[in-house]
Formats: C-alpha cells, structure tokens, sequence
C-alpha cells in the first residue's frame, strides 16, 4: 500500500487516540518516538581486517550512538608483543591448530605502527562535511579522535596491566552518566577485563564495594564477538557473573562467507557489482573497505591473510604457504563485516532493540537462556570452516524477520551520503512515528487501534505495513487487520495471559533509491 507523504487524523480517531493515552499513560515509558535515546557504546576492536569494515559501518552511523570510546585490542588471533623479545603462546590458537611451528613468538599478526582505527577515523574527516549536509548529528573528527586509545594489546588475554584504554573504559564505568554503558569486544576482552579488575582492585577491601559492584552490574551491558582470548570465561564472567553479556542470534549474516550458501534474497547484496557499485568506489570510505581479491593485506607476510590475492586456487594459496580456511570468492565480492551484530541494534531505527537484548532488530536478538560462548576456533580446513560460518544463514529463526537487504540499502544509502555535496542528490529515510504511547496494556479479546504517521523528508511514496514481532511472551500469532494502512487493528487473542507481551511494528519503506526503511515498535501487555 502506498500513501502520501504526510498523514493528519480525523477528529473522531484524534478522541479515539487521546482516550488510549489516558488509559495507558501510567504504563508507558518515558520515551517519545519522536526523541529516541542515542545509546553509549564504547568499541573495543583489534586488527582483523573485517572489524575494519565494521567500524566504517559503525560511523557511518554514528548519527545514532554516543560514542564513548574507540579502543585498540588484542585477541587471539592479533597482539603486538612487548617489544622486548618476550615470547608467547597459548594452547589451540590458530598458529597451533593450523601447525605452523612459529609460536612461541614475540608477536603475532600485528603491525609495529598498527593504526586502522586511525585510518578510518581520518577517512571520516575527509567526507565529514558531506556526512552533515544529510545528517546534523554526525560528531566531529577531532571528537572522535579524542576517543581513540591502545587498549591491552601486548599479548593475547594478558590484563595484568592498566592501559589508556582500560583507564578510559573504568572512568566511563564508574561515570554517574544515566542509563547502560554498552561496551563491544571485536576483539578479545582483555581491556575490559583489566578495567573491571582494576575496580576491583580499588574497591574490594572497603565497604563502598558492594554498591560499587551492583552500580556496574546493572550498568554494564557486554556485546562480544565471542570470547576471544578466554577472558571472559576466566576472569569476567567468575567475577562479575550479573554483568549483562548479549550474544546475538537469527539476525543477518554478515561474517565471512556471507556468501556462501545467501539466499535468493539477500544474494544479490553480495555481489562484486552491488559491493562495487554502492561500495567499493564510493570515495574514502569505499577505498578502506575491504574485499575480496583487493590487492591489501592486513600485515605484510600474514599467512592467514589472504584475502587480497585474486586469480589464485584454494590448493595454489595452500602451496604458497597460506592457511585456507575459507574458500576463495569472485573478486570484489563481499569480505566480512563480523561485528556489525553488536552494534546493529543501537542504532535508532526505530526497533528500539538497544532497549532490551530479547526485543531483536538489524543486529538479531539475544537468547538469554544460551550462555555458550562463541569462537572459531576450528581443526577443519577451507570446506569444513565454510560449512560453519555459511552454516549462520540455515540457522535463522523461520519466524524472525530477514533485515539484511534492509541493512545494506541504508548502508549503502550511508555511503552515498559521504561522497553527496547536496542533500536532494542522495535519498534519506522516512521518519515514522507512533501517534500514542508505545507501551499498551490490552485485556484478552480486546481490539486495539493503533495509529500512525509516516512521513518522507524527499517526498517520496512510502509504503507501509503492521506486523507482529514474534520476539513477545505471548507464542502464537495474532490478527492484525488494515495491515497496509497507517491505521491498524490489533485483535488480542482469547488465549493470552495475564504479563504476556506481544510486539507489533508500524514498518515504513520509501520509494527512493536504495529504498530505506524505518519502524515503530509497539509493545503490547495483557492484563
């Protein structure tokens, strides 16, 4: 269905609207659709060359984020060494799985004058000024240059030591700033966890310990890409179990091997045209971001890397010495952006899924009875390692939503917006909002109206569509008539229960080019 640009209701659904707002007023959050929260995250990242990509995505909107932090870290599988001559080695990391008979070592896979983080930030300030003419809340470069630090980087997992960046993250811990500190972990955790045992250090023997801990506890919200360099198992997790630790699942695929095994739908958003054409050649930002067959490497020399060399067999890389763990595709396809899903639902698309880890949205959503803990760690070769990483997309939830083409229309649309001088040269997205509250209470039975506004800032057409979130407490579907309209009926069902929830979202799609897509949430609680 398509309407026009603005929206305006009847007198008769306004007296409608303002008895829904005193009914369910006392039971509303204190959020307007109008003023979404921007949350504070802090990035934690080491140099692998798909946290590279992420963080390019990561500013790209950071329009939508308070960000607090931009911090260098080591992992398993990147650290710097001490610079004198000590040497390292764990158990089972890929140097010993893969049996290259190098480590013990002084340092693994990292640049003495490592500064990808750098390198995109300054990539940043090159397109700053086009980025505002679209968007007014971009920060400065010197504002996020301010937030750049070296984390624990000297050896994979070792937090013996405070670091600028662990100073940084335990000043933001222990901030009075309301609401969650979001912190992510691209890489290992050693940064965090030295900034939490630091705190640890200096309160634990005094009576302000016990509060101190609960302040953290509750805000503190982890969002890790697996645990990789063990911290959070040794150290974090004992110590400082009521820490929230989100770990996505369902959402897009967009690790290495995305590829591989996409599906009819999101296939096409892979290719080496599509990463050319909305990617790879838009400006500084499209000539840091990495794709396959691109000529670059992360580290001269890293025989893990290879990535950049195109017209080469999986078996001739084996014979060049290289480490095959994933097969080789079309150049200038797409790499890996492996992070993206600890940020993706920060962002202010109108999900709100920063709100709770269970509510889901571009990033997947958080099980929270699954406390595994994700590596990749793996004995297999190039087939077996594809295999497990492709094996991501039969994994997805039948029931929950496919964002990915979404997601890379409003990348791509971001993208434009950095080499785009004039504001009516790009598209932007409609604005949609909730004319009411966003939190309903509803008896079993009962019909809820529902209303809402979509408006397009290009004067495109914007399709919409009401659809149940199936993230709820309440299992089974519901019926929604009006679907296509801005002014829905939500039908509660005879068998829902007391406390349970049901999500319904107002989804708007503009006509532009890339079409953009925004939403509204409403969160529905039986009586």
């Amino acid at each position: 269905m398509t309407t026009n640009p603005t929206f305006s209701m009847g007198s008769g659904k306004l007296f409608l609207l303002t008895l829904l707002c005193i009914l369910f007023s006392r039971n509303a959050i204190a959020q307007s659709p109008n003023e979404p929260v921007k949350p504070r995250i802090i990035v934690t990242a080491d140099p692998e060359l798909d946290d590279n990509n992420s963080l390019i995505r990561f500013l790209l909107y950071s329009t939508d984020m308070n960000i607090e932090g931009l911090i260098y870290a080591s992992s398993g599988y990147h650290w710097k060494g001490d610079g004198k001559g000590t040497k390292w080695f764990v158990p089972g990391r890929e140097y010993d799985r893969f049996k290259m008979d190098i480590c013990p070592c002084e340092s693994w896979r990292w640049n003495d004058d490592e500064r990808f983080i750098h390198d995109v930030v300054e990539a940043y300030a090159k397109v700053y000024g086009n980025l505002t003419v679209h968007h007014p809340d971009y920060p400065t470069p010197d504002y996020l240059k301010s937030k750049i630090r070296m984390g624990n980087i000297e050896f994979d997992g070792d937090f013996s030591k405070d670091t600028p960046g662990s100073e940084l993250i335990k000043s933001l811990i222990m901030d009075n700033e309301p609401g969650p500190l979001f912190i992510t972990a691209w890489g290992g955790q050693s940064t965090i966890a030295r900034a939490l045992k630091s705190i640890e250090d200096e309160y634990e023997n005094t009576l302000e310990w016990k509060a101190v801990k609960k302040k953290i506890s509750d805000k503190v919200v982890l969002l890790p890409s697996g645990d990789q360099d063990d911290t959070y198992a040794k150290y974090i997790k004992p110590n400082w179990p009521d820490i929230e630790y989100r770990q996505f699942e369902n959402g897009p695929h967009y690790a290495y091997g995305a590829q591989i095994n996409a599906s009819p739908e999101n296939a096409p958003y892979l290719t080496s045209d599509w990463m050319k054409r909305n990617v790879s050649d838009q400006g500084p930002f499209g000539e840091l971001y990495r794709v396959w067959g691109d000529g670059k490497q992360m580290v001269e020399g890293d025989k893990v890397d290879y990535f950049g060399f195109s017209g080469y067999t999986n078996e001739e890389l084996r014979e060049m010495g290289y480490m095959v763990w994933l097969p080789v595709q079309e150049k200038g396809s797409w790499l890996g952006e492996g992070d993206n899903h600890t940020f993706m639902n920060m962002l202010g698309n109108g999900l709100r899924a920063y709100e709770h880890g269970t509510y889901g949205g571009w990033g997947g959503r958080s099980n929270e009875e699954d406390s595994s803990i994700f590596n990749f760690s793996t004995d297999g070769g190039a087939e077996e390692m594809a295999e497990m990483l492709s094996s991501q997309n039969d994994r997805q939830n039948a029931e929950y939503p496919n964002f990915f083409p979404q997601a890379q229309r409003d990348f791509a649309a971001r993208l434009q917006w950095s080499v785009t001088k004039k504001y009516n040269k790009a598209n932007h997205e409609p604005k949609v909002n909730i004319q009411g509250p966003l939190h309903v209470l509803a008896s079993a039975g009962q019909t809820v109206p529902l209303f809402g506004e979509a408006i397009d800032p290009d004067g495109d057409k914007v399709s919409v569509e009401w659809w149940q979130f199936q993230v709820g407490t309440y299992p089974n579907k519901v019926q929604i008539n009006k679907a296509n309209t801005l002014n829905a009926e939500i039908q509660i069902p005879e068998d829902a229960q007391s406390g349970q929830t049901i999500h319904v979202v107002l989804e708007a799609t503009d006509s532009g080019s890339p079409s953009l897509t925004r939403y509204q949430r409403v969160i529905i609680t039986i009586k």
